[in-house]
């Protein structure tokens, strides 16, 4: 931390500024030794740097995925699967929550996959839960398909797809979408934003926090650090915001500066919540510059950051789950206060990690943040209860749906870095609890004469206990002792500290964190080791910091247990059909291969209807000479029941089929070709009671 004894003196009496510094020393992970971790580039700081950049890039691109949304579909008019006498005025779908609606919401396609031209998609009744759009009134005869997508109240695009028929069923060159109606490079792109956001506000509002709270020494380090999370917040938030509108409308990323996308996105909640997100971004831009010139934050500069802090944090909340759902003020408040605490937290450590590879630390900073992330945990604990309480409604979604699961890998990741943190903490402990001795004293007051550039070794008062005590062989000193202090209350005497409030006498030429670097004595080997084992704990709380934050976005992006619960429930109260859809694949060799889709309507014990539709290797239908479709129950020997299928024209069905009991039955498909060549393939089916 401080000059080395008989190097680079004067005459021991150097004045800063026209007024003798006090020089007092802080105990700890800088005392007396050089800067931690040097200036070297390479080896083993240049593995670890490479280490947690291949984590952050394997994770962002794992994290991609696709996003499920809060809303879920609660029923639709005409019903999925229902065949209807006469054409229907209009299609409507209702929802659990409200939605959005796009220019392209709907699309009928007709039995020969053309496109039906139909109204503009409104909300029916003035509901926002529930949308419709109109259809002409000759409709036609046989099977249509619906597509449609809507954006959820949480920001999410929600999409699928359905058929009824008008008469009868009859076959159709619509094949049904098996999935989301999503563009998997747009989808992919934008996960990826959002992942970028999450971390860029973290490593911004992390990095503030730690200079305003922890109070290093020398803040020169962290600057790249500042601007780093500030310039990927800002690029990533440009980046959504021009992305949103092909996400929305599930299209490829060539329409990111379509005209009507973009106007989309301008009156929508969550573009809105991006340009506020710049507006913000742009005035914490200001308020760090203006701050970097004073050697300490004002009070007022401190308050308007935290304003800030908490504006970012909303736009967020006010667009995502918290929005949505049951309790939305607490649930907000929950979340403003979980990310804000993540940010501290994990954002801190990346500050931490710099500042021990760059700069020497003293032990009160080391002290400082550690009592910070404790104050974060203990909210992050406090409030992850309250939103996994609300997000999953059962003890039973935890492991029954994806969010449960995902939550579940999360907090097994905070665990362990709560570990790691353990391991850290243990590691301070290790350094600043062996008091110094007289002969260490004695040495102390002595190089205390020499003053050390304010800011960069200035002493800190108000420490926790034990941080002023030193390590055998290092040169710091207690503050109990340090010139300047008051041995009484511990506090700064005349010569205060510039980093704890006080100001530089007239006339210093440079600022505190420009005023150069004094040489320093090296490491004890066991002050050296221990540098060595915080660095690695402080490392690995670093990557698994960024494994929970990207669990946490993807978190975000996905169907909450609760919400999933409502629909399923929503949709037995509304007596909805819950159809089984197999596909099973044959080849009966001599390129004569391809799929039969089979539908089971309800898919419940009792009597069922059966649909099946045969494809070729080209997606289209084809005619074969027979189908045959039984099932058995192994596990209570019943079966084989044979369905009965006739041809109706294009397709197969059968309205007699009754299985008895609930379980995992075998659905066994025989299909004919030709007159000699057929071929069987077997599928499980779960029918439920």
């Amino acid at each position: 931390m401080g000059a080395g004894v008989g190097e680079g003196r004067d005459d021991g009496r150097r004045r800063i500024g026209g007024r003798r510094s006090g020089g007092r020393r802080n105990g700890g992970w800088g005392n007396g030794g050089r800067r931690i971790g040097g200036r070297r580039i390479g080896g083993r700081r240049g593995l670890q740097g490479l280490v947690l950049l291949g984590t952050v890039l394997v994770l962002l691109l794992l994290g991609g995925g696709p996003a499920s949304a809060h809303a879920a579909l609660r029923g639709t008019d005409p019903a999925d699967g229902s065949v209807v006498k006469t054409s229907p005025r209009a299609i409507t779908l209702t929802f659990t929550e409200s939605v959005g609606l796009l220019d392209d919401s709907f699309r009928v396609l007709d039995p020969d996959n053309q496109r039906v031209r139909t109204g503009k998609a409104a909300h029916a009744e003035g509901r926002a839960d529930t949308v419709s759009v109109a259809l002409p009134e000759k409709l036609g005869t046989g099977t249509f398909t619906v597509a449609w997508r809507v954006v959820s109240e949480d920001s999410h695009p929600v999409s699928g797809a359905f058929t009824f028929s008008v008469g009868e069923p009859s076959a159709t060159r619509a094949v049904l979408p098996s999935g989301a109606d999503d563009n998997p490079v747009t989808d992919g792109l934008y996960n990826i934003g959002r992942d970028l956001a999450y971390i860029g506000a973290a490593l911004l509002i992390g990095a503030a926090a730690f200079v305003a709270l922890c109070r290093p020494p020398d803040r020169r380090p962290l600057r790249a650090l500042l601007l780093g999370g500030g310039w990927a917040l800002a690029g990533s938030t440009v980046f959504l915001f021009f992305l949103r509108g092909p996400y929305e409308a599930g299209t490829g990323p060539a329409g990111m500066f379509d005209p009507s996308g973009l106007t989309r996105t301008l009156s929508s909640r969550p573009g809105l919540a991006l340009l506020a997100r710049l507006v913000l971004l742009a005035a914490a831009a200001v308020l760090l510059l203006r701050q970097s010139r004073r050697e300490t934050p004002s009070r007022a500069g401190l308050a308007t950051g935290a304003a800030l802090a908490v504006g970012l944090a909303l736009t967020w909340a006010g667009a995502e789950h918290a929005s949505a759902g049951i309790q939305v003020p607490a649930a907000m408040t929950s979340s403003v206060l979980h990310l804000l605490a993540m940010a501290v937290w994990m954002g801190g450590l990346p500050a931490l990690l710099l500042l021990l590879h760059r700069a020497s630390v003293p032990s009160t900073v080391v002290i400082r943040f550690s009592r910070l992330a404790g104050a974060s945990v203990a909210v992050l604990v406090a409030t992850g209860v309250y939103q996994s309480w609300r997000g999953l409604g059962s003890w039973s979604a935890l492991t029954d749906t994806t969010y449960g699961r995902l939550l579940l890998a999360k907090l097994a990741a905070v665990a362990v870095l709560l570990a790691a943190g353990a391991l850290s903490r243990r590691t301070v402990r290790r350094g600043t609890a062996v008091p110094a001795t007289t002969a260490q004293a004695a040495e102390a007051r002595e190089e205390s004469r020499v003053p050390e550039p304010a800011g960069v070794v200035a002493g800190v008062s108000g420490s926790a206990p034990g941080s002023a005590s030193v390590p055998p062989g290092a040169s710091g000193t207690s503050e109990a002792s340090a010139p300047g202090a008051d041995p009484a209350s511990g506090e700064d005497g005349p010569a205060a500290d510039p980093a704890e409030g006080g100001s530089a006498a007239p006339g210093d030429g440079e600022s505190a964190q420009d005023a150069p670097t004094p040489r320093r004595r090296p490491l004890s080997p066991a002050e050296d080791t221990r540098r060595r084992a915080l660095r690695r704990s402080v490392l690995f709380e670093v990557a698994v910091s960024v494994v929970v934050l990207l669990l946490t976005t993807i978190l975000t992006g996905t169907l909450p247990g609760r919400a999933a619960a409502e629909a399923a429930a929503a949709e037995q109260s509304a007596g909805l059909p819950v159809a089984s859809v197999t596909i099973i694949p044959f080849d009966a060799g001599l390129g004569m291969r391809g799929t039969v889709q089979v539908t089971l309507d309800p898919g419940r014990v009792g009597d069922n209807n059966v649909q099946a539709v045969v494809y070729g290797p080209d997606g289209g239908f084809v005619s074969i000479p027979e189908l045959r479709l039984s099932f058995t129950l192994p596990s209570q020997d019943i079966g084989p029941l044979d369905a009965k299928l006739t041809d109706r024209g294009g397709y197969w069905a059968s309205d007699g089929l009754s299985l008895p009991i609930p379980g995992t039955w075998e659905m066994k498909a025989t299909v004919r070709v030709t007159d000699t060549d057929q071929v069987s393939e077997t599928k499980p089916v779960e029918i439920v009671r």
